[in-house]
């Protein structure tokens, strides 16, 4: 019994310590990222989220153009409802890009979608077709993925937030 205890405590302590090991891993990422992110990124990240936001404006204003493309696509007929989601996911995410709103999340948000569009939808007219945004899917995705990890930059309300804060 006193075995199992101590292999318990064992246990629990490196579970406590892999997690600091892992948050404090994290916070320095987050420190070099801020110290080192080149100015002309902002520009970047704005271009983004005003690309994710036209694309949600887009697809309001013609929402018939998200359900053909639900219609056309190998996605299942159970997940219909992401025609509604999808823009307003864009609308959104394009705006908390833009001003540097939890810059992070925001694109975690979008990756999943951008995921989606690429395998379900562009790969099937491939990257030479008139039509196909297959390619500029692909660079947004990368771009999401970018500032997923770089967060939103040293001009951005997540920054305004943190050094007020301190």
């Amino acid at each position: 019994m006193q075995s199992l205890l101590r292999y318990c405590n064992f246990i629990s302590a490196f579970s406590f310590t892999l997690k600091s090991d892992v948050m404090r891993y994290l916070h320095q990422i987050n420190d070099w990222s801020i110290k080192h992110q080149p100015k002309w990124l902002v520009v970047v990240r704005v271009a983004l989220g005003l690309c994710l936001l036209a694309k949600g404006i887009s697809f309001i204003r013609n929402s018939t153009i998200l359900q053909e493309i639900f219609t056309r696509s190998s996605i299942p007929p159970f997940f219909s409802w992401l025609a509604y989601f999808i823009p307003w996911a864009h609308l959104f995410g394009g705006f908390l890009i833009v001003i540097g709103l939890f810059t992070r999340l925001a694109s975690l948000l979008q990756i999943p979608i951008l995921i989606g569009a690429i395998i379900f939808v562009n790969t099937k007219n491939g990257v030479y077709s008139g039509e196909s945004d297959l390619l500029f899917s692909i660079i947004v995705l990368v771009l999401l993925i970018f500032f997923l990890i770089e967060g939103g930059g040293p001009y951005s309300v997540d920054r305004q937030i943190k050094t007020s804060h301190l």
